[in-house]
């Protein structure tokens, strides 16, 4: 399908949001709603070691009809820390533990490999291992993370001439877009990443809503007292060998 610019404008894309598929509130096809409704052209469910909620995400938006362009993505688990894995159409068929490798996997399948939220010390980001790796992308704003490793991240973007990303890293349907990336690109899945290998992209930073905060936090908090269904409808391991 060619690519298309809506109006002529760069692509708003928030490339990091969490579904029903890992430990995020909404389904994967409540997220394709609300990014519609949030006005976004790109989006990437991330879901925690799973491309399921990103493949049910596309095929719901296709089936409506929808201009929204769904990625197929993940976040992954790495020996090293947690990394963005972002493709076209296809998930890769072998996903590796060791950071090194999935790289290599990722990059044959024509996928982005994104540092997700590198230094932010109460999640699991890769930390200065980021300096030994060949990244496509850093994740330069994260909106639940703090302003000291979002800031650290950026100057490490800056420094390693690697492009930036802001994202959202929504749970809650709320918090979607409130962080995002503008991708001077046409509306395809080629050329989105081509644009974002490129550095044709600015970040946009933003924080979630007081409701949207407030909304994550009881999601969290239902979760760690079991209060919610904690079943994961797809795992990376189906997909192929984990090492």
């Amino acid at each position: 399908m060619p690519g298309r610019r809506r109006g002529g404008a760069r692509l708003k894309a928030d490339l990091h949001i969490h579904s029903s598929v890992s430990d995020g509130k909404p389904a994967p096809e409540e997220v394709v709603l609300e990014a519609e409704a949030r006005g976004l052209d790109v989006i990437a469910i991330t879901d925690h070691d799973s491309f399921e909620g990103s493949l049910r995400a596309r095929r719901f938006a296709r089936a409506r009809g929808s201009e929204l362009l769904v990625l197929v993505g993940a976040e992954v688990r790495t020996e090293q820390g947690d990394v963005l894995v972002l493709c076209g159409a296809n998930a890769p068929e072998r996903v590796p533990r060791r950071l090194d490798e999935l790289i290599d996997v990722a990059h044959g399948s024509g996928c982005l490999v994104v540092a997700a939220h590198p230094f932010d010390v109460r999640r699991y980001g890769v930390g200065g291992r980021l300096y030994d790796y060949r990244w496509d992308a850093i994740e330069v704003f994260n909106a639940m993370s703090d302003p000291l490793s979002n800031e650290r991240a950026r100057q490490a973007a800056q420094q390693l001439g690697v492009p930036g990303l802001a994202s959202s890293d929504a749970h809650v349907a709320d918090a979607i877009g409130s962080a995002y990336t503008l991708v001077d690109a046409e509306l395809s899945e080629d050329d989105v990443l081509d644009a974002i290998r490129a550095g044709r992209v600015k970040p946009v930073a933003g924080r979630p809503s007081i409701v949207a905060l407030a909304k994550t936090v009881a999601w969290s908090v239902g979760r760690r007292l079991g209060l919610h269904d904690r079943r994961r409808l797809s795992k990376i391991e189906e997909l192929g060998e984990l090492m």
